[in-house]
């Protein structure tokens, strides 16, 4: 059996476990990101487990009829898996439910008709199924949702709890931490650009230190990306879904332009293209916004977007980055790197929020002609407006940061780079490693 690593939603799970007013839960999340590993987990606390895969076990779809009777199916699936199901003490795990639509629909009934059962179900590709039950399920499931390892999850699989520990609660702009602290957690993070966060890359990391093993791994998962191509349920070819998946890649960190896909792919395609790839959770959207109050999403503008990969290691496989380029080049070139750390942070901020909401990231540039200013994100710190920026250091400009301070009356900003933690001029400076502070 595969070690099990801490991640955060393994809290968020045992709330769920314990709370009074529980509803089915259903896990969400790109391919390969943990779910189902997590949800075992949780398993291990209650008395009784029972998994079902509706994609291995696809003769048990037939036991969801259309006159469904929780007790009866409870009955008939306690005797298909020779273990009880008993409120409170067993937990039903129906896993790739993007299966059956039917088994999706039945979630509901297990709130009404038997709300004391533990039941979660997971699957991937699951938005292309929900896509076709828009009002499934409301107020009767809850959605929980899962990404790849955060950076603080990285450092604690590798048992630096207090190190961890230290930097969310003991260090802030007032307080960097110690020098040797700080270095390591730069080395750390040179490291992790390269592991990233997919569960299989970390514990092959944590085996055998090899980025090249790691890099094998990064391209197994993006060859079952690609397999995935002929599951999206459309017309549009794998192939023009492969170019725009590249071409995201390659344009991290800019406006997305959709002529740059080239090969011929006209624009409404790749639009399509874009639209399949953030279903799939393989790509997130950073979606322009006014920002001129909360919530940022009410003056958003799709028309501007940038896209960042799911994940920093995946990224630099697909386009070939080697481990000198990250381990050797200088701290500026470093950050500045094809827009790796803007991705990076973005991931960040995403992976720290809440994960009982639909991961949203914005950015803000000014919309009058010939202007330049443009923040990297906005976000909402502590039910204000606030921007943040990803710089190299003090010598890199930050005219948009307070552009945007003055203009929207910002108290601060934040600019998140390799120095250590600081503060001056209405900007508070959070270290690249620090970003679950904020």
């Amino acid at each position: 059996m595969k070690q099990y690593y801490k991640r955060h939603i393994d809290s968020v799970l045992l709330e769920w476990k314990t709370a009074a007013n529980r509803k089915p839960l259903l896990v969400r999340g790109a391919r390969q990101v943990g779910k189902s590993s997590a949800i075992r987990h949780l398993g291990e606390s209650f008395k009784y487990f029972i998994e079902i895969n509706l994609e291995k076990q696809q003769n048990v779809k037939s036991l969801f009829g259309d006159n469904i009777d929780i007790k009866l199916l409870c009955s008939q699936l306690s005797a298909l898996y020779h273990t009880p199901i008993i409120a409170g003490e067993t937990l039903l795990f129906i896993d790739e439910i993007q299966e059956s639509q039917r088994v999706i629909s039945s979630l509901r009934y297990f709130y009404e008709d038997y709300p004391a059962l533990h039941l979660i179900a997971a699957g991937s590709l699951l938005e292309f199924a929900l896509k076709g039950l828009p009002s499934f399920g409301v107020g009767r499931i809850r959605s929980l949702y899962m990404y790849p390892f955060s950076f603080d999850e990285f450092l604690t699989a590798q048992g630096l709890e207090m190190q961890v520990e230290y930097k969310q609660r003991q260090a802030s702009p007032a307080k960097p931490l110690p020098e040797p602290l700080h270095k390591d957690m730069l080395k750390q993070l040179r490291s992790f650009y390269l592991v990233g966060g997919m569960p299989e890359a970390v514990g092959v990391w944590l085996e055998s230190a090899d980025y090249k093993a790691c890099a094998t791994v990064h391209n197994d998962i993006l060859d079952t990306y690609q397999d995935d191509f002929g599951k999206y349920k459309t017309r549009i070819s794998p192939l023009a879904l492969s170019h725009t998946l590249k071409s995201a890649a390659l344009q991290a960190g800019n406006k997305f332009v959709y002529t740059e896909v080239g090969n011929g792919i006209e624009s409404s395609t790749v639009k399509t293209a874009l639209d399949l790839l953030s279903l799939a959770g393989i790509i997130i959207p950073v979606v322009h916004t006014a920002a001129n109050g909360i919530p940022l999403g009410t003056e958003m503008n799709p028309k501007y977007r940038k896209f960042h990969f799911i994940d920093v290691g995946l990224m630099q496989s697909l386009l070939g980055i080697q481990p000198a380029d990250i381990l050797l080049v200088d701290e500026t070139d470093f950050v500045n790197k094809g827009g790796l750390s803007e991705v990076f942070a973005g991931l960040e901020l995403m992976k720290y929020g809440n994960c009982l909401k639909k991961p949203e990231l914005y950015y803000w540039q000014r919309m009058e002609r010939n202007a330049q200013a443009e923040v990297d994100y906005v976000i909402n710190y502590n039910g204000k407006v606030h921007p943040v920026e990803v710089k190299a250091g003090t010598s890199g400009s930050m005219q948009s940061m307070y552009q945007f301070i003055e203009r929207k009356h910002c108290q601060y900003g934040f600019r998140t780079s390799l120095e250590p933690f600081s503060e001056y001029n209405r900007v508070k400076v959070v270290p690249l490693y620090a970003l679950s502070s904020i």
